[in-house]
């Protein structure tokens, strides 16, 4: 019988780590989530209504429909023994409430930028520098388009060298994926200065 025992050693469970994908108005959140999660992903999308408007500020994105009222949620396996749980933040500022709490728990965030409203992601920046949580900046190129190199973005946004800035696809599952490595090679890195 000693011999079956190794046949039904447990394999160790996954670490999980939440990660927050977060960003102004219109930015790629929930096609990030999407584009790069494993399941299909829980939406708390919205339509876009007359009682939005003088409020939801539609320059540079008229096209947009609808919008995300709670959070986005996805899931992705980066490795056998690592799994991210993705949460989408809603990007209105009349819920930013829900950040908080979406926070909780949260390693790390990518943080996304839409160059044609660089000013949308001021907030994001802010909270995440605020209360110390390490975070990424995917800067989404909508129509394929990056008209600006990282090192242009990362003046205009007054970040520290240590945060990187990528530019990615926010469509494209690779590129999204790529922006979570990224993510999780910054925290391992910090995770390794702190020890």
């Amino acid at each position: 019988m000693a011999g079956s025992d190794t046949a039904l050693e447990a394999v160790a469970p996954p670490d999980t780590v939440k990660i927050l994908i977060a960003g102004g108005f219109g930015v790629g959140k929930t096609t990030m989530v999407g584009s790069v999660s494993e399941i299909a992903p829980l939406r708390t999308e919205e339509s876009l209504t007359a009682a939005g408007l003088g409020i939801d500020d539609l320059n540079g994105i008229e096209e947009k429909r609808a919008t995300t009222v709670a959070l986005d949620f996805g899931r992705i396996t980066i490795s056998r023994e690592l799994v991210l749980y993705l949460f989408g933040t809603p990007g209105q500022q009349r819920f930013w409430f829900m950040w908080n709490d979406l926070a909780i728990g949260a390693l790390g965030a990518v943080v996304l930028v839409d160059v044609r409203r660089p000013e949308s992601s001021f907030a994001a920046i802010d909270f995440f520098e605020r209360r110390g949580i390490p975070f990424v900046v995917g800067v989404n190129g909508f129509h394929g388009a990056h008209p600006y190199p990282a090192e242009e973005i990362r003046d205009a946004l007054a970040l520290p060298e240590h945060v990187r800035v990528l530019l990615c696809d926010a469509r494209e599952r690779e590129s999204s994926r790529d922006v979570l490595i990224a993510l999780i090679d910054q925290l391992i890195a910090g995770a390794r200065e702190a020890s």
